[in-house]
């Protein structure tokens, strides 16, 4: 397999206000420098600690043995928080194979990588882009007799063996070659003449409930159907499968959520550092009498006289708005009031001394109140609160751990 290559970081400019807040030195990397308003022009400030994806990295290839390996899932741009930017931090850490979802996610990746480390696409490849998936070096995850009917054509076209990884449905109903798919594979082993299986996997349905008997039973599914295809590495566990024991682990694990601070283990304490700071802009504050309506429909309205601060944050840029949650200005929580619309956000800011000002940032995501808090709030999952985080943020990456020059 490749072996890991350094992280190319540069130093990026800090400005007056992150430098007066005593931020961490940032780290610029490819991936969205380019697309992302400044730090002046931004309603709000997202900032992802590549040094606490390395440490949960670390943390997970740390609990498996046998030699197992660790690879990363970076679907979504990375959960939502930069694909290229995450990949690089992990390839420094020795992590040398990468799961995608599409294509087009594989060929992005490959740029920023280099030809060294695999990229596995996730669904598979649509009719008609074998020969994108061959030029960017990509691995396609076989999912069905059809997936790998076209990409043994692909193999005839092009002359020669292509590698490709081969996905079982062990129970989950998702995607994957059905059981009669892979028995009906193993009668016919001509099927893969032209096409060389480097892995076989599979997808826990039930890994964030330990106790669900469907764990067990998917154990035993794919133990069987790996049994008749040609031998191969094997992989199961994603990032809960990871806490569910070594016999989960087989030769390669295939952590995503945990790498960026969602808890792998619900309902105990999460073991994961936390990546996603969110931040947004104060745009203005103002003083409201008792009775005020506040917000959409004045499904609030104040019983007393209060502050009131507007913050440059909403469902446009991807925060739920069923998430009636709060905001933060140093300890001082500040609770939200009415409705959260498509770019702002009312906060209760009464008490709060003067310098919550405009420009003033308050914090949404980050060590008062975490990815899965939100998520929590709004009656979903972590993963959804990080991939709906949208494109209006001035990013910024942090790595303590990475050389800067």
């Amino acid at each position: 397999m490749p072996g890991p290559a350094g992280l190319a970081a540069g130093q990026a400019r800090r400005t007056p206000l992150l430098a007066k807040r005593g931020r961490d030195k940032s780290v610029a990397m490819s991936g969205h420098e380019d697309k992302q308003p400044s730090l002046a022009a931004a309603g709000a400030v997202l900032t992802i600690d590549l040094g606490a994806v390395r440490a949960n990295y670390r943390l997970l290839a740390g609990r498996l043995s046998g030699g197992a390996r660790a690879a990363a899932v970076l679907k979504a741009d990375g959960y939502g928080l930069g694909a290229a930017e995450i990949a690089c931090a992990l390839q420094a850490e020795g992590c040398e194979v990468f799961f995608v979802a599409h294509l087009a996610e594989a060929i992005c990746l490959r740029a920023a990588l280099g030809d060294r480390p695999a990229i596995h696409v996730l669904n598979g490849i649509a009719p008609g882009a074998e020969g994108e998936c061959i030029a960017a070096g990509g691995t396609p995850v076989l999912n069905s007799l059809e997936q790998l009917s076209a990409w043994d054509r692909a193999a005839k076209g092009a002359g020669r063996r292509l590698g490709a990884t081969l996905q079982v449905d062990s129970g989950m109903a998702r995607i994957g070659m059905s059981p009669s798919e892979v028995e009906r594979l193993a009668a016919s082993p001509a099927m893969l003449d032209r096409v060389e299986i480097g892995l076989v996997m599979s997808h826990l349905a039930c890994a964030d409930e330990p106790e669900h008997a469907a764990n067990a039973a998917q154990l035993r599914e794919f133990r069987r159907l790996k049994a008749l295809l040609p031998q191969a590495p094997a992989s199961l566990a994603n990032s809960s499968g990871i806490f569910l024991g070594e016999e989960y682990h087989f030769d390669l694990v295939r952590p995503g959520a945990a790498l960026y601070g969602v808890n792998p283990t619900p309902g105990r304490a999460n073991p994961m550092r936390q990546v996603a700071r969110l931040e947004a802009k104060v745009l203005q504050t103002r003083e409201l009498p008792a009775g005020a309506g506040v917000g959409y429909a004045h499904t609030f309205r104040s019983e007393r006289p209060m502050r009131a601060a507007t913050i440059a944050l909403g469902y446009g840029d991807g925060w739920p708005s069923r998430a009636t949650a709060a905001a933060w200005h140093g300890d001082a929580r500040l609770p939200f009031i009415g409705r959260v619309s498509m770019d702002s956000i009312i906060l209760d800011a009464t008490g709060i001394d003067g310098d919550l000002q405009a420009g003033t940032l308050v914090e949404l995501i980050g060590s008062h109140q975490t990815v899965d808090e939100v998520a929590t709030l709004a009656g979903t999952i972590g993963y959804e609160i990080l991939t709906a985080l949208g494109r209006r943020f001035h990013r910024i990456y942090v790595d303590e751990t990475a050389p800067v020059r």
